[in-house]
């Protein structure tokens, strides 16, 4: 067998298969949301179906939760778990810092309440993720419909103040229509450009009324795991100090591939 990935969908699936080897029986997991945790879903299926692993899963979104069902996932909510053993999940950007932009799924709302419930965040994502300074990527911020268009100007306002590159702020549209999250709320989009505290920002955006959450996620990641088209996967845990690169045997097909023929 010989399965044919783009060099982006294969570092997607080795950073997603690595993550798995933090997942034992018993757990109850955060499952993030998007293409690379899409993956994720999908071998952690495979592990239940044939390996006989067993976990309860907590979806971060709909999507999620009907991957997650169809791969043979117990699913049950963050309130009947209570709390987690960790999240895996994807990221729009990250910084070295593991301070990440979240949301460009429109899930980041969800997703942080998930990865903060959790006793570790775990973030797989390709190479095209890392950035010096948070910021190319526009920073969702999920927002009440109910006045949107006064909370936007609070915002606009806010902006002029802080340290960006750019201030556009642009509503998520789905077609005709605005975009709903998962929740009934309304996502604007922050065009910074570069994010000069991060911290600072996060902050300010949660105290204007009307703001829901923001996707800046500060201090929540503790370990990335950074997948290469050449099957090459980087492990950075910033709590255990550890720096660690595995390689993928890409040439083992019937091995490496085995879940994606189910």
């Amino acid at each position: 067998m010989t399965i044919d990935l783009s060099p982006m969908d294969t570092a997607k699936f080795v950073a997603a298969k690595q993550a798995t080897h933090y997942v034992q029986s018993g757990m109850k997991v955060g499952l993030g949301t998007g293409s690379t945790a899409a993956w994720l879903v999908q071998c952690l299926g495979e592990m239940v179906r044939d390996h006989g692993l067993q976990i309860k899963g907590v979806p971060t979104s709909n999507r999620t939760a009907e991957l997650a069902r169809a791969a043979g996932i117990e699913i049950i909510t963050l309130d009947q778990a209570k709390w987690l053993d960790l999240t895996i999940d994807g990221t729009d950007e990250y910084d070295a810092n593991l301070n990440l932009i979240k949301g460009g799924g429109g899930a980041h709302l969800r997703e942080k309440i998930v990865a903060t419930a959790s006793d570790r965040m775990i973030v797989i994502a390709d190479a095209s993720k890392t950035v010096a300074t948070l910021g190319a990527f526009p920073l969702p911020v999920e927002v009440l419909p109910f006045g949107m268009q006064i909370t936007r100007g609070l915002i606009e306002e806010l902006l002029v103040g802080v340290d960006v590159l750019g201030r556009d702020v642009i509503q998520r549209m789905q077609g005709d229509a605005p975009y709903v999250t998962d929740e009934g709320n309304f996502i604007l989009d922050l065009h910074l450009k570069s994010i000069g505290n991060p911290r600072q920002l996060a902050m300010m955006l949660n105290q204007i009324p009307g703001v829901v959450e923001n996707g800046l996620f500060i201090d929540i990641c503790d370990v990335v795991i950074v997948g290469h088209g050449t099957g090459k996967v980087e492990i950075r845990d910033i709590t255990n100090d550890i720096n660690d690169v595995v390689q993928f045997d890409l040439q083992d097909d019937d091995n490496l591939f085995a879940d994606l023929a189910k």
